[in-house]
């Protein structure tokens, strides 16, 4: 089997495009590691790396401990699937499944065996006669899956193999994806820019935006523990809400979350107030998912936001409500803005939260009604509409199918403190070591 290990990987195009940006990334064998992101966030171009079929500009890609910058595509003993299926229109589905295996050499006998087997697992059996134009989308990714199988590789790379097919189909074939590769015991590297296939049939997802890696982890780390603000917007559906907080301690009893008119506040035991507190006086980000919200009496005790229905979306088996609590939203692109041409590579992709939005109200005293103070070495930027904007919060609260409230109907939301996140204004988790 095959470990994939990218140390400072780079990638520089010729017109200076920066694909990939200083990626540090292992993989075990018989991993199952998603590359997920936007469109032009590097994905493909690390995949393509690791095949062989583009060089880094810098850093060095190594295959089983050994750097593999050098070898061609056909000595690194990979297998790739791609998202266009790449079958030979000429040749039956058999022949296409077996022309790896002639050009290496294998006598017909044991080619035929190895090819039954394989189209029998992948559930194509039936068609191996047919002609690539003669079978649906499904069965033509089956075949493109048959042929890098058959190979017996120690490595898979697959470039969004799902992403021309519809939603059945996807669900389906993940899951023959996911099982069959396990089964096999196949390292394997899948890019998708799908959450819901990252999170489904990863071991561990590696999150890009821009080139650079944002979060690695397994599905339930990444989408529970968000190590940054984009991958905190990024995944989840709804998207996480984001709210803009002044942080004030009341040493010793609690940390309030000041969210415009209204405030959460976090007791002291809990572990994340120490690093909250840091924040004292200034603005953070505050994350809260639709789960961690629940609507509740108006009079309920406890962490509760009074707010008011904007409208509601109707999904069938849950209503989304929006709610206006009056406080602000940070909002968060996906693709983002360009990186700064003259900033370093590494440092382009996490720029000061200072840089995309009006500058945050500087240090302030204890009290929410005290007078702002500016700190003179802190100078106020103007924002980059390109990467985070700010505008009215509507929150979104998951509400049961098709409820008896409206839009203008008020409602009182218990909000679960544990499940709170917390990010400065680089974007970066606060409590990043808690995990």
């Amino acid at each position: 089997m095959t470990t994939v290990a990218l140390k400072d990987v780079t990638k520089v195009f010729r017109d200076g495009t920066v694909a990939v940006d200083s990626i540090n990334l292992d993989v075990n064998d018989g991993e199952f590691l998603v590359l997920l992101g936007p469109s032009g966030c590097g994905k493909s171009t690390v995949l393509r790396m690791v095949a062989g079929l583009e060089d880094p500009t810098s850093g060095a890609v190594m295959l089983n401990g050994e750097i593999a910058n050098d070898l061609s595509p056909r000595d690194r003993k990979i297998a790739m699937v791609f998202q266009d299926f790449a079958l030979y229109p000429h040749m039956s589905v058999g022949d296409n499944i077996a022309f790896p295996l002639k050009l290496a050499g294998i006598e017909p006998t044991p080619r035929e065996e190895r090819v039954t087997d394989v189209a029998s697992a992948l559930g194509i059996g039936d068609v191996l006669p047919r002609r690539p134009a003669q079978l649906s989308g499904g069965q033509r990714q089956r075949v493109a899956m048959g042929r890098a199988i058959v190979r017996r590789p120690g490595l898979f790379l697959m470039d969004e193999p799902l992403s021309n097919l519809d939603s059945g189909l996807r669900a389906e074939l993940r899951a023959e994806i996911s099982g069959l590769t396990r089964e096999l015991g196949v390292t394997t590297m899948y890019v998708t820019h799908d959450q819901a296939e990252a999170l489904t049939m990863a071991d561990r997802v590696a999150i890009m935006r821009k080139g650079v890696l944002q979060d690695v982890g397994t599905p339930t780390q990444v989408y529970n523990r968000p190590a940054t603000l984009y991958v905190a917007a990024f995944l989840g559906s709804p998207r996480m809400n984001l709210l803009e907080a002044s942080v004030y301690v009341h040493l010793d009893r609690y940390v309030t979350l000041s969210l415009g008119d209204q405030a959460l506040y976090l007791p002291w035991d809990d572990i994340r107030s120490r690093a909250v507190a840091h924040y004292h006086g200034e603005r953070i980000v505050v994350g809260m998912r639709a789960e961690a919200l629940t609507p509740v009496a108006p009079d309920t005790p406890g962490d509760v936001l009074q707010g008011r229905i904007r409208y509601l979306e109707h999904h069938g088996h849950e209503s989304l409500a929006f709610l206006d609590i009056g406080a602000t939203a940070i909002m968060v692109d996906e693709a983002g803005a360009p990186p700064d041409a003259d900033a370093p590579l590494g440092q382009r992709g996490l720029r000061r939260f200072s840089q995309v939005m009006q500058r945050f109200a500087g240090r302030a005293g204890s009290d929410p009604a005290a007078p702002t103070q500016t700190d003179p070495n802190r100078s106020s930027i103007l924002p980059d509409p390109g990467r985070h904007h700010r505008r009215p919060a509507e929150l979104a609260v998951r509400l049961a199918p098709y409820p008896a409230v409206s839009a203008g109907h008020p409602l009182a939301i218990k909000v679960r403190m544990d499940a709170l996140h917390f990010f400065d204004e680089r974007g970066a988790r606060i409590d990043i070591g808690w995990r």
